[in-house]
């Protein structure tokens, strides 16, 4: 258990360094170019390793619905919806915004998980991460500071990767394959689907641009899905879908100390924000590891 742990606060470190490197990405090009390259960078590793480790196999076929369902979810509409919200926001308030997945997961758990039903202490853990991600989201002010089509666009992602935790957990985790095969097809299926939607144009700009490049290929590729999905699978078959989902506030953290460190204005609304949501956190954990003990 000590592992899955690290492997929680590693995964937070990789996720909550992404919203930096989509900034600098979507300055060059558009958010559907990031992602399709992004997805590109990222599914090449996977498909190496677990190709030369004999892991992919046509029996695999059969699973091929769940491996779509996944390739939605939990990578092109997720990764799209994170990307187009963010090169709209400040990273640090599109980090925060993230923190949302957790409710998604927990409300799904309810109707979908019944071995793993939340308790109080996760609920209070919810409801105390979504006041924070109220007060990120600030709708009060209409677009003042914070653009309302961004803040749409990060929570419809957050909706779709919180789902697909419930999802994996419940149709793929009971399948004994391995993190790396469900890494591999997933990320597959989705290159297929985001290179026919793709607009081409103009993308290559991109390689003229060294700084965005590494942001996209190293930062959102390599390590920020291909290293990512890994952990995530890990994850998941050791703590169960709500208790790895807790892995998706701790990026707020990182977002907004990276924010803070290449001069975004981080306000004390923010900071209590990010307080809350570390809150939620807590109790989130706590009610989890109350599950297993139980």
């Amino acid at each position: 258990m000590p592992l899955a742990y690290a492997a929680l606060v590693l995964i937070g470190f990789v996720w909550g360094s992404n919203y930096i490197f989509i900034k600098i990405a979507t300055a060059v090009i558009d958010p559907m170019q990031v992602v399709f390259l992004r997805v590109a960078a990222g599914f090449l590793p996977l498909f190496l390793a677990a190709w030369s480790r004999g892991l992919l196999d046509r029996a695999h076929l059969r699973h091929l619905p769940h491996f779509a369902v996944m390739s939605v979810l939990a990578t092109s509409f997720y990764y799209y919806g994170f990307v187009a919200g963010t090169a709209q926001l400040p990273s640090a308030v599109a980090g925060l915004l993230g923190g949302a997945i957790p409710i998604v997961t927990f409300l799904t758990s309810l109707v979908f998980l019944r071995s793993e039903r939340p308790n109080g202490l996760m609920a209070a853990g919810v409801a105390t991460g979504f006041v924070g991600i109220v007060l990120t989201a600030r709708p009060w002010e209409a677009g003042a500071t914070i653009a309302p089509a961004g803040v749409a666009w990060v929570l419809a992602g957050t909706a779709s990767v919180g789902v697909s935790f419930v999802y994996a957990r419940r149709f793929l985790s009971p399948l004994g394959l391995s993190p790396l095969t469900l890494a591999t097809w997933q990320t597959g299926l989705a290159l297929a689907t985001l290179a026919v939607l793709t607009d081409y144009e103009g993308m290559s700009v991109i390689f003229a641009q060294p700084r965005a490049l590494l942001a996209l290929v190293l930062g959102l590729g390599v390590a920020g899905t291909g290293l990512a999905y890994l952990i995530y699978y890990f994850i998941l078959q050791r703590l169960g879908a709500v208790g790895a989902s807790g892995a998706t506030y701790m990026p707020a953290v990182v977002a907004v100390a990276i924010g803070a460190a290449v001069g975004e204005p981080i306000t004390a609304l923010e900071i209590l924000a990010l307080g809350l949501i570390l809150g939620g956190v807590a109790l989130i954990q706590a009610g989890s590891r109350r599950v297993v003990r139980g």
